[in-house]
C-alpha cells in the first residue's frame, strides 16, 4: 500500500468510525466535500494545508493519517528507517517522514520535516479539541514561522528551538536559498513530561 493509498484509506476509515458524513466533515474541516470523496477513493493528493485541516476535523495528530493500523503484530519500539513512513506534499514539495515507532505508546511522537525554499505553508489548529505542544528544532537552512491570530513571528536560523502550543493559524516558510530541515516534537497538551533537575560538573556523585 502507498502512502497516498494509506491516506485514503485512513480518512475515510475515520470519518466513518466518528460517524461523519462527507458533508459534516466538509463543514467541520473547511474542505470541500468533493474534494474529500476524491480523496477517500484516492483520486487526487491531498496537500499538507488539506491534510492538517483533516486531522483537526476527525480530532486525531496529523500523523495519526500516516499510521498503518495493518500491523498483525504488538507494534514494536524500534523504528527502522527503511519502514518509517515518508510523504511529499504536491503543492509545495514539503517531506514528512515519521520517526516515531507507529503504534508504540509515548506521551510524545517525532517527525522530521524538509521544507524546500521559497515556499509557504498554513495549518489551521484552532480547530483541536485538545491543543498540543509543539517543539521545532531547525537542523539545517533556515525558516519563518508566524501566528494569524497572536501577531508573532519568529525567524529561526539552525540551532534553533521553538516552543509552542498549536491552538491557531500557524504559517510555515522558507525565505533562505535551501532546504529547511527541522525535528518536531509534539506532545497533547495534558501529557507534558516532568522536568529532569540540572546537574552540572562537579555536583554528580563519584
Amino acid at each position: 500500500m502507498t502512502v497516498d493509498e494509506l491516506l485514503s484509506a485512513k480518512v475515510r476509515a475515520l470519518r466513518k468510525q466518528r460517524g461523519h458524513t462527507l458533508e459534516v466533515l466538509a463543514q467541520r474541516s473547511g474542505v470541500s466535500r468533493s474534494m474529500i470523496s476524491l480523496i477517500e477513493r484516492g483520486q487526487t493528493s491531498a496537500t499538507a494545508a488539506v491534510l492538517g485541516k483533516l486531522a483537526q476535523a476527525l480530532q486525531v495528530p496529523l500523523a495519526a493519517l500516516f499510521a498503518d493500523d495493518r500491523q498483525a503484530q504488538a507494534p514494536q519500539p524500534l523504528a527502522r528507517a527503511a519502514a518509517q513512513p515518508r510523504w511529499r506534499d504536491p503543492a509545495t514539495g514539503y517531506e514528512r517522514r515519521q520517526l516515531s515507532p507507529v503504534g508504540f505508546p509515548a506521551p510524545f511522537e517525532m517527525v522530521e520535516v524538509v521544507f524546500p525554499p521559497g515556499q509557504r505553508v498554513a495549518f489551521d489548529n484552532g480547530l483541536r479539541s485538545q491543543p498540543l505542544h509543539q517543539q521545532l528544532w531547525l537542523l539545517q537552512g533556515e525558516l519563518q514561522l508566524s501566528l494569524s491570530l497572536g501577531m508573532q513571528s519568529w525567524h529561526l536560523q539552525a540551532g534553533d528551538c521553538l516552543a509552542m502550543v498549536l491552538d491557531q493559524t500557524l504559517v510555515f516558510s522558507n525565505p533562505g536559498p535551501e532546504p529547511a530541515r527541522y525535528l518536531l516534537a509534539l506532545a497533547a497538551l495534558g501529557d507534558s513530561l516532568p522536568a529532569l533537575p540540572v546537574v552540572f560538573p562537579g555536583e554528580m556523585d563519584d
